[in-house]
């Protein structure tokens, strides 16, 4: 028989031991449930006060794991949760993962990328390429215990499913606010003075009485041009302020499925192998 480990880290003690309590009830032998936490690796020989910070011990413990699950789970362990492991048989996967579901595991892809252990694209593939290796069984059935199955052998045992519903948060979209800086033309109108020099002439028809000598040196005069230039000044302001907050709602969705019940039918054959009717 194939077997396949599932594993589920949980914030709280509390949460991990009702799990655990949970996989027994479903039929689940406690040989098969693993915890860990800090009481159980400072209480194992052999095992280093950091050990959970090492892959090797996530490795050793649960077989080969990626990096970043080994960081959630270390991380979980050193903030006082515990993480839980249970061995299944493949065609039982379904339930026991259902029941794990049902008392609020850690996402533990979306703790490795809140937390930074890894990038978003690198956490998808590698979902993806466990999802692909290691497939459901096509029939899935309900766990009875070794104990009931040692007393009754050659009972014939009915079963039942029961709809159990939980609830996983999962990425649905990203918005993003992204800060860019564009350029507009601007144009505006602006009056610049000029001042130039005007040379006037005018003829001297009638000589001032006064006037006896005439000076022949050279003489100069002057009159400073001047104009007005534009001078550019550029003042930054705030206009807007952009955050994101989220908002959360609630909404009821009507779970449809069909449930499959195993039921006995009593008949009764004579010697030749005929039913027998009764009145």
């Amino acid at each position: 028989m194939v077997y396949e480990t599932l594993v589920a880290a949980f914030d709280t003690k509390d949460k991990a031991m009702a799990a655990v309590d949970a996989l027994k009830a479903g039929g689940f032998h406690s040989d098969d449930i693993s915890v860990v936490d800090n009481t159980r690796l400072a209480g194992t020989k052999g095992v280093a006060p950091n050990a959970a910070k090492s892959i090797g011990l996530w490795q050793w413990l649960f077989g080969d794991i990626a990096k970043y699950e080994a960081n959630v789970y270390a991380q979980t362990i050193s903030e006082g949760g515990t993480v839980v492991s249970v061995r299944v048989p493949r065609d039982q996967v379904a339930q026991a993962a259902g029941i794990l579901d049902l008392h609020h595991p850690i996402n533990v892809n979306d703790r490795a990328i809140t937390a930074g252990f890894a990038p978003v694209a690198h956490v998808e593939t590698a979902a993806k390429t466990i999802a692909a290796a290691t497939p459901l069984a096509a029939a899935q059935s309900v766990a009875v215990t070794p104990k009931l199955a040692e007393v009754h052998p050659d009972t014939l045992r009915l079963a039942e499913e029961q709809l159990q519903i939980g609830k996983k948060m999962v990425e649905t979209g990203r918005t993003r606010v992204r800060r860019f800086t564009t350029e507009r033309d601007v144009a505006q109108d602006v009056t610049l003075h000029e001042e130039h020099a005007e040379v006037l002439r005018s003829a001297v028809s009638q000589q001032p009485a006064e006037l006896k000598d005439i000076d022949w040196a050279d003489s100069t005069l002057e009159v400073v041009e001047t104009k007005e230039q534009a001078l550019i000044n550029k003042v930054a302001r705030l206009v807007e302020e952009v955050s994101l907050r989220k908002k959360g709602d609630d909404h009821v969705e009507t779970i449809h499925e069909k449930l499959r019940r195993q039921q006995a039918e009593v008949e009764q054959v004579d010697a030749t192998g005929k039913p027998i009717r009764r009145a």
